[in-house]
């Protein structure tokens, strides 16, 4: 059986594993998708105009959303935050992908950008400290 004071750092560790993997999927989806434009060009015949909203939407959605995101976590707790955010951006990443038009596209990546502030709201200065000891933000972190 493990002590309780064993199980705190394995357990730091798993939320490392975890926050790092997220913020990987979440810089990763902003920057991949450029490799599937060409053909979701052809596929759902989008202008080169629309071609480029597909990358600036997600980008902007996560940009308008930050602070947001941010407060949401302050507000429902970093946990629960965290885990709407990665499911949000399942539902994103899945209509993305069954898209038949270039607007179904474009809606499924705002909502991928926004879902990606949420999931990534949980990292902040003591993120891993706080979750590991079950506890929440404070409203507002300064210095």
């Amino acid at each position: 059986m493990t002590s309780p004071a064993c199980a705190a750092p394995a357990r730091r560790w798993w939320i490392l594993a975890t926050v790092s993997l997220t913020q990987l999927l979440v810089v990763l989806d902003g920057t991949i998708v450029n490799v599937a434009l060409p053909s979701a060009q052809a596929h759902l015949g989008l202008s080169d105009t629309a071609r480029q909203w597909v990358v600036t939407a997600y980008a902007l959605a996560f940009g308008a959303f930050l602070l947001l995101g941010g407060r949401v976590a302050d507000f429902w707790g970093r946990r629960r935050t965290f885990v709407l955010g990665l499911a949000l951006f399942g539902a994103g990443s899945t209509l993305g992908g069954i898209a038949q038009t270039g607007a179904e596209l474009l809606v499924a990546r705002g909502a991928q950008g926004v879902a990606a502030v949420v999931a990534a709201a949980l990292v902040g200065k003591d993120a891993m400290k706080d979750a590991a000891a079950g506890e929440h933000a404070p409203v507002l972190h300064v210095g």
